[in-house]
Formats: structure tokens, C-alpha cells, sequence
């Protein structure tokens, strides 16, 4: 996807800092924080949202969370704890039409959030 934000950093194209990488997935630093610890994880192939996760993807999801596990404890959050969140649609504040799972922690968190 050429016009694709998230596929153009996945390819290089565009500068991000990189914190975790695997075959099939890629961890990078948001650029516009919302917490301490703000890191978007994202499936290098292009899938739209978590709307449009289908079975045949549940090894890359698997491979998603396993990205996230390993992001929070090199960034020291697991024993404080993180937040995972998939957005879907405006309402939910997606700008991004490429599906990514936003790993955040680094200090105590509201809920609902604010």
C-alpha cells in the first residue's frame, strides 16, 4: 500500500525508532506520546483494521502480542503494568488505516480514560 503510513515506516521509507522487530512485525515509538511508554506494534503486512481480522490471521496476532509482551519488558513494565489497545474507526480515534496494537505504561492510568 503505497499511501500507507505505517507500510512506508514497515518499508523504510519513512524515519521511525525502531524498539522491536520480528519476521513479521514491527515495534516503533509513537511519535505523538500520549503516556511515558507509548509504542505502536503493527503486523508488517497490511490488514486494515482489527474490523477486518479474520481467521486465517490468528498467528500473526499471536506474534503481535508476543512483540508487545517482549516491548513491555524491555521497557520495565511489567511489573507496574500496560495498557493494549486496538482503535477501530473514527469514533475510536483510528487515523491510521493499517491495524497496529498501541502498547502504553510508564505511569498510573484513569479508566475510563480521559
Amino acid at each position: 500500500m503505497n499511501d500507507c503510513i505505517f507500510c512506508r515506516i514497515v518499508a523504510g521509507e519513512l524515519p521511525s525508532e525502531e524498539v522491536a522487530s520480528t519476521e513479521r512485525t514491527f515495534a516503533f515509538r509513537d511519535v505523538k506520546p500520549a503516556l511515558p511508554v507509548h509504542v505502536l506494534v503493527v503486523p508488517r503486512e497490511h490488514i486494515v483494521s482489527a474490523d477486518t481480522v479474520a481467521p486465517e490471521h490468528a498467528d500473526l496476532l499471536a506474534e503481535m502480542m508476543d512483540t508487545a509482551q517482549r516491548v513491555a519488558r524491555s521497557e520495565g513494565l511489567t511489573d507496574r503494568g500496560y495498557r493494549l489497545v486496538f482503535n477501530v474507526g473514527e469514533d475510536a480515534q483510528n487515523s491510521v488505516a493499517h491495524l497496529h496494537m498501541h502498547l502504553v505504561g510508564g505511569r498510573p492510568m484513569e479508566w475510563p480514560p480521559g
